[in-house]
């Protein structure tokens, strides 16, 4: 399977891809309010491509546990411009990473190439329509309640058995919406309504996730997963965690990786992928 963005060719299974993360947004977990300013996202952005990303997540609204909705027009306001700007100075795919089909809608109307919806299409229940008329490809996460509530909804007879049914019914909606289904990307939603027993779990059975035959994205970056073993509160310190987990997800078969330090963690892929791949 492949997919084409733009000039880029993505071949699933022959080498892992890296997808830079790009948060707008004043209140994110680990870098909230650092390039929430027009200049400080295009230096972030354009350090990420010097460094060997393939795709820069652009994301206005925080999905952080316990994060507080925000409008519309204020998710608009934020990441339009960025989206705008970037797209005059380089030619890298871009997401959208949004939940909201009318910031889909005009974020890809200004440059961007795909849209990443945490909710796997359920906060919106036009997300699916307005994607399939944009003919875009489509990233669905596995997620429980919302930004809010999640956390409080952590019972799972078998987390991964329930998260690739999720899955499964959300790309047979999404193709019942009209998106092909080599245009869907999957998410088993590390962190998001998962305890860190979990999310451990999901890594180490990720393999079982692959039935659903399509490309998947991991998220593991400095997640806090990883706090009841490295004992560190700080998100920034949990780089070299980060980086193991990244390896078990390719050895595990993650065609994506959603990541905050792309220099550190293009070095983890090239050698997790001479290992595992070759």
């Amino acid at each position: 399977m492949t997919l084409k963005i733009r000039d880029r060719i993505f071949n699933w299974g022959e080498r892992t891809y890296l997808m830079g993360i790009l948060n707008v947004t004043p209140d994110s977990f680990s870098d909230g309010g650092e390039f929430n300013s027009i200049d400080t996202a295009i230096a972030q952005a354009q350090d990420m491509i010097n460094h060997g990303v393939d795709i820069i997540d652009i994301g206005g609204e925080s999905t952080r546990p316990h994060a507080a909705a925000i409008t519309e027009e204020e998710e608009l306001k934020r990441v339009i411009p960025v989206i705008q700007r970037l797209r005059q100075e380089s030619s890298i795919p871009i997401s959208i990473d949004t939940t909201k089909g009318i910031v889909a809608q005009k974020a890809i109307a200004v440059g961007a190439d795909m849209v990443n919806d945490i909710s796997g299409a359920t906060f919106d229940d036009q997300m699916l329509t307005t994607v399939a008329q944009l003919k875009v490809p489509l990233i669905l996460m596995h997620i429980r309640g919302n930004p809010k509530t999640m956390q409080s909804l952590t019972d799972y007879q078998d987390v991964v058995a329930e998260v690739a049914e999720f899955l499964k019914m959300q790309v047979a909606q999404a193709t019942t919406s009209g998106i092909p289904k080599d245009q869907i990307i999957i998410d088993p939603g590390i962190g998001f309504a998962k305890t860190a027993e979990q999310s451990l779990e999901l890594l180490q059975r990720l393999a079982e996730l692959k039935t659903l035959e399509l490309p998947m994205l991991v998220g593991v970056s400095r997640k806090s997963f990883m706090n009841p073993i490295l004992h560190q509160n700080d998100p920034k310190e949990r780089v070299w965690g980060t980086a193991a987990a990244c390896y078990g997800a390719i050895a595990r078969g993650a065609d994506i990786l959603r990541v905050h330090d792309v220099s550190q963690m293009y070095d983890v892929r090239r050698v997790a992928d001479a290992i595992e791949r070759n």
